[in-house]
């Protein structure tokens, strides 16, 4: 019997190596009295396909998809479906990272993942989508705010590790420190600044602008996080749309 068993695990090991998971995310789901964010799942493939729904709080907390038992939910091939996350509270900043299960190595991935949330006021419902990103290493952003005062970026610290970010806020002025003769390098007088712990999978976002000023620097260290540009869908509503025009750096070796 022994050998029998033995024999199994052998045999299966190299099959559960050939399995990959390919991870995604969904960011910025605002939930609340006024609002709700469904993400959408569609299988592309002629087969079943399994995945694993993980739904965060803007705090990195854990939450249950509404009336599904666990996290892992099947679509059949060509299949598909609508979740959302139990969430009563005001938020603008819970996620949600999808993990299919691709089961050999000459397959591709075939989830195609979407969502939109949709707030209300008064008798105005507006919907704004929400495509999925893709974390990044130390990702970065630097450049000229003045057109953009109103607008805010999105950090989501994917990983299970404490990540950090650095804001500096400027009007453009420069300085700089001679060094050992290898050149100078230019910096920004901060006229504000943040240094900001973000814990295991947490989520926070960040003014473009402050105290009047037209120039953002932020780094970010961790191994997997995402940067979004939001911008207000509109004044009346506190809902927010990806812009995804704007780009941002990565692998930044350290701050």
């Amino acid at each position: 019997m022994t050998r029998i068993c033995l024999l199994a695990v052998l045999l299966a090991a190299p099959l559960a190596a050939q399995e990959r998971i390919v991870e995604s995310v969904v960011p910025a789901l605002a939930y609340g009295p006024s609002c709700s964010s469904i993400i959408e799942l569609r299988n592309l493939g002629d087969r079943p396909v399994t995945a694993e729904v993980e739904g965060h709080r803007e705090s990195g907390a854990l939450v249950a998809l509404a009336g599904v038992a666990g996290s892992v939910v099947r679509l059949g091939a060509h299949g598909r479906g609508s979740y959302k996350l139990e969430i009563g509270e005001e938020t603008l900043g819970a996620w949600v990272k999808i993990r299919e299960r691709v089961p050999a190595p000459e397959l591709s991935p075939i989830i195609a993942i979407g969502g939109s949330t949709e707030c209300t006021a008064g008798d105005q419902l507006r919907t704004a989508g929400r495509a999925v990103a893709y974390p990044m290493r130390n990702p970065w952003f630097t450049g000229d705010v003045a057109g953009m005062p109103a607008d805010r970026i999105s950090l989501i610290n994917t990983s299970e590790r404490t990540a950090r970010a650095w804001a500096c806020y400027s009007a453009g002025t420069l300085y700089s420190v001679p060094d050992s003769g290898t050149g100078a390098e230019l910096r920004p007088v901060c006229t504000a600044s943040l240094d900001a712990l973000i814990p295991p999978f947490g989520a926070r976002d960040f003014a473009v602008s402050r105290n009047g000023s037209t120039q953002l620097s932020l780094k970010t260290e961790g191994s997997a996080i995402v940067l979004e540009m939001l911008r207000p869908l509109s004044e009346t509503l506190r809902l927010y749309t990806v812009d995804s025009t704007i780009q941002f750096g990565g692998e930044v070796a350290g701050r």
